[in-house]
């Protein structure tokens, strides 16, 4: 199921397994540069959110075809993918296990009740409870929705009084947020693959700049690896495995957030899903060590499918980074940045990146932080931030 064009190593690596493959998209993709070569039919339908028209269309499907796997190729797939398979009775996440990684609301929860550090957090039903947790919990805070990703829709404000006219504003869907405290700190990222219940792959990653900043205050997106031998590398990856743990991951990709706070120096639990990381994360991931988390999290569907064990391919121990803006120019124009360790330039309307790798992560921080200067000069533009995810 794809209600964004992405995916296509994923598909391929079905294909290689000896799937099957059918793909769900919406009528706005039925032209999109999808591998049809590994595809063996492409159905479209007007979206992909209409739960009955999408369980009805499906299950016809499912009269001549056998469908054994679903794989939601973006976040805003999970859910209808998860009411599929209840209805399907298939194997994989069904709609309350899906919950804990796509509701914010749900994964702190969860979180916290397994004795993960989280940020204070309050849900927006109750609006006695609001005003308690604005007396105990000092500000800024912020206000975010439950079920969207990145940034998007993120309101930060620094006195209480300005909540009740944003929730005013969002009438109904205000029980669909969470208030929760803005915790100044460096955020990392662990993007892991699990099979069977247990995480056989996780790589961390620091952001330069948090994804909230870049989004709504402008700035250009970067992230490299951690060194792997540092303390903050081995305690993410622990803390990863309590949240696969915690929040009942079996099999899978996962995109996981902590932030080490500026105060206390402590990490905190964030939000997770299950899904490959965006701003080519996945193709940075791959350039420090060889692993594609489309392929392998198809490759570990596949598996579970045949009743086999899944095999993690051999990974190198090199480091990488990305940086990533919009541009000015519809086609940015990198030949200018010639550095050997450049192993990727992004192709993309009205965007400039590079991806870098190599042996020493220092290396890979130090071309990061020489080009950003540049490419605020040579590229850089921005653009308000958006209030909901569009494709």
């Amino acid at each position: 199921m794809a209600t964004y064009e992405k995916g296509f190593e994923l598909l391929r690596a079905c294909r290689a397994e000896g799937a099957r493959v059918l793909l769900l998209t919406t009528e706005k993709l039925r032209d999109a540069a999808w591998p049809r070569d590994v595809i063996d039919e492409v159905y479209v339908m007007p979206d992909l959110y209409d739960a009955t028209a999408v369980v009805n269309a499906v299950s016809y499907l499912a009269r001549t075809e056998p469908i054994d796997r679903i794989s939601p190729l973006d976040e805003f797939d999970m859910e209808m993918a998860a009411t599929l398979r209840e209805h399907l009775r298939m194997y994989g996440m069904g709609e309350t296990a899906v919950r804990f990684f796509r509701d914010k609301l749900a994964m702190r929860k969860r979180a916290r009740a397994t004795g993960m550090r989280v940020p204070e957090f309050t849900a927006l039903h109750h609006h006695p409870a609001v005003e308690s947790f604005f007396d105990r919990v000092s500000g800024p805070w912020i206000l975010k929705p439950r079920t969207q990703a990145s940034a998007i829709g993120l309101k930060k404000f620094e006195e209480r009084e300005a909540l009740w006219p944003l929730l005013e504003a969002l009438g109904d869907k205000q029980s669909h947020h969470l208030l929760e405290q803005f915790v100044p700190g460096d955020v990392f990222h662990v993007d892991s693959i699990v099979a069977n219940g247990v995480v056989v792959f996780a790589e961390v990653h620091r952001y330069g700049e948090t994804p909230f900043r870049v989004m709504h205050g402008g700035g250009i997106f970067s992230t490299a690896t951690v060194d792997r031998a540092s303390p903050e590398s081995r305690a993410l990856r622990a803390m990863n495995e309590d949240v696969a743990r915690g929040l009942g991951m079996t099999s899978g990709v996962m995109h996981t957030e902590f932030i080490r706070a500026h105060e206390d120096r402590e990490f905190y639990f964030l939000e997770t899903a299950a899904r490959v990381g965006g701003a080519y994360i996945a193709e940075t991931v791959e350039a420090a060590t060889g692993v594609n988390l489309w392929r392998e999290w198809a490759r570990v569907e596949i598996a579970a499918a045949k009743g086999e064990q899944y095999e993690l391919p051999v990974a190198r121990q090199g480091y990488a980074g990305v940086l990533l803006s919009l541009a000015r120019q519809a086609a940015p124009d990198t030949s200018a940045y010639d550095d050997m360790e450049i192993v990727m330039r992004v192709k993309k309307d009205h965007h400039a990146g590079l991806i870098v790798a190599a042996d020493d992560p220092t290396r890979v921080t130090a071309l990061l932080q020489s080009y950003m200067e540049r490419f605020h000069t040579d590229f850089y533009a921005s653009m308000p931030a958006p209030d909901k995810a569009t494709n």
